[in-house]
């Protein structure tokens, strides 16, 4: 009987988190149920089982491939000899791991070091490059999942974007470590240093330089990554929550790695390589569930629902209409364009719907991103050039590409009916064949 109370308390308490008629209205209220939902959806993505398989999918492919991208990531900065300024951020990501960590980190700086990339030859650099591209092709694939993107980039974009982000990402990291040395060396900020309060901001400042820069790379990845258009400020506080709690997780597993004696005396010399596994898999599981949050603080909508949605084909043709038409109308009357976030609340339809349809329509050159912002949807061309059987392409084209490739041996009358054909039996189209 009790159990029975409990569980229909604990009913209760979702359908007002996910399904409250009314919310709060006033601040901190708002926020704070907000907050909740967006705990309980990262919670129930949790044990739903999903980001735990990609993060230790993850896990293994960083194994594979953390030399090789370490090894390309470096070789911008060794031609311009700065690369001893990466190492810093390397020794950081394993000293949770305790001494043994740095002596890891030091092992791995020396199979890169061992690494020529330019006297591999033309196979091992395809080798070396395909490693790296595919372990970043596993992360886009986890983030596509979060944000219910079923497409993923084309080969030629991974290659470019991923290839330009993995070496020149590395190379404006190490210009944002100099431009602050210069600024904290100046004459000007040395005298402000000598004044007070000043001196005790300029030091906090230069104390919390490292988390700034572990944040504003949570920030980038959640909004390079994905094959969707990520907001800034909700791809930030991702980024800040996830860069508190990496730094966290480090401490609460460096005391770990401090009390795991019995750990070495089971393991031996196999420890530090467990304690590695475990770490490497928070770390990922840390960087999934910041982009879950992003998710859902840019989709609030989607708290309530578990799975992604599926549109019928039909009902897919018709949200590009109707938002093609949400579109073209203030354009036609001389009005703003709308922003995104408007078109989804008219439509009351999930965001992740018209998110994807409107790629699918940005990505035919019918729709383009406007505005300050690049939230705001406009017409990519003349309204006069665009009619409605050009919006019905672009949101077929993936079904179409799917018919296409259906056997030969399939007669045509199956496909391609009108609703009045739907009561045929297959006998009937079966009898017709013959």
């Amino acid at each position: 009987m009790a159990s029975l109370q409990i569980q229909e308390r604990l009913a209760a308490a979702e359908k007002w988190i996910l399904a409250n008629p009314n919310p709060p209205q006033h601040w901190p209220w708002t926020w704070l149920y907000k907050t909740g939902r967006s705990l309980y959806a990262l919670i129930r993505d949790f044990i739903g089982g999903q980001l735990t398989l990609h993060a230790m999918s993850l896990v293994y492919t960083t194994l594979l491939s953390i030399v090789p991208l370490l090894a390309l990531s470096f070789s911008v900065l060794k031609a311009l000899g700065v690369h001893q300024k990466m190492e810093p951020f390397l020794y950081q990501f394993f000293q949770p791991l305790g001494p043994q960590g740095i002596d890891m980190a030091e092992r791995i700086l020396g199979f890169v070091d061992n690494m020529k990339v330019g006297v591999l030859g033309s196979v091992g650099l395809a080798v070396l490059v395909y490693t790296v591209v595919s372990l970043v092709q596993k992360i886009e694939r986890s983030f596509n999942m979060i944000w219910r993107v079923p497409e993923m980039r084309s080969l030629a974009q991974r290659f470019s974007n991923y290839l330009s982000v993995i070496m020149v990402g590395p190379l404006l990291m190490v210009s944002a470590i100099g431009i602050s040395a210069t600024i904290f060396s100046s004459s000007f900020v040395q005298t402000l240093i000598e004044i007070e309060p000043f001196g005790s901001v300029i030091l906090l400042i230069s104390r919390f330089t490292p988390f700034f820069l572990v944040v504003g790379a949570f920030t980038f990845v959640y909004v390079f990554i994905p094959n969707t258009r990520v907001k800034l400020r909700y791809a930030f506080l991702a980024g800040l929550i996830a860069g508190v709690s990496w730094q966290g997780a480090g401490m609460l597993f460096a005391s770990f790695v401090a009390g795991s004696a019995k750990y070495a005396a089971i393991y031996s010399s196999f420890a530090i390589g467990i304690i590695m596994l475990i770490w490497i898999y928070l770390n990922w599981m840390i960087l999934l569930l910041g982009a879950s949050l992003s998710f859902y603080l840019q989709n609030p909508g989607s708290v309530a629902k578990r799975h992604q949605v599926q549109l019928a084909p039909e009902l897919q043709e018709q949200v590009a209409l109707a938002l093609m038409w949400m579109v073209a109308k203030p354009f036609h009357e001389g009005r703003p364009a709308p922003r995104q976030e408007a078109v989804e609340h008219e439509l009351r339809v999930p965001g992740e719907v018209t998110r994807n349809v409107s790629d699918k329509l940005i990505r035919a050159k019918l729709l383009t991103l406007a505005g300050s912002q690049g939230d705001c949807l406009h017409p990519a061309r003349s309204l006069e050039r665009i009619s409605v059987g050009d919006v019905l392409k672009a949101v077929r084209n993936d079904e179409d590409n799917v018919v296409a490739r259906l056997p030969a041996l399939l007669p045509k009358s199956l496909f391609g009916r009108s609703t009045k054909g739907d009561e045929l039996t297959f006998a009937e189209l079966l009898a017709g064949e013959d």
